[in-house]
């Protein structure tokens, strides 16, 4: 009876823990573009190295996708 209590206990816990969308980078199927914020940020730190964008662009790519209001949180949202 402690075992199955335990069991059930253990599930419970592990059923409730939230799901990371940013746990690991994703990418787009079709696109390859980056799908979540883990992936994004590197390709906008990729970027900037590469002296494809200024720091200043940069910045606002990352506020605008990632940021407080950014587009990718919304679409995680729908996921």
């Amino acid at each position: 009876m402690q075992r199955l209590a335990l069991a059930v206990a253990l599930i419970a816990v592990a059923g409730c823990r939230p799901q990371d969308p940013n746990l690991i980078p994703e990418y787009g199927k079709e696109s390859g573009l980056p799908a979540n914020c883990r992936a994004f940020i590197q390709h906008a730190v990729d970027s900037y190295r590469a002296k494809q964008y200024t720091a200043d662009s940069t910045f606002a790519s990352i506020e605008r996708n990632c940021g407080a209001n950014g587009i990718l949180w919304r679409d995680m949202a729908n996921r």
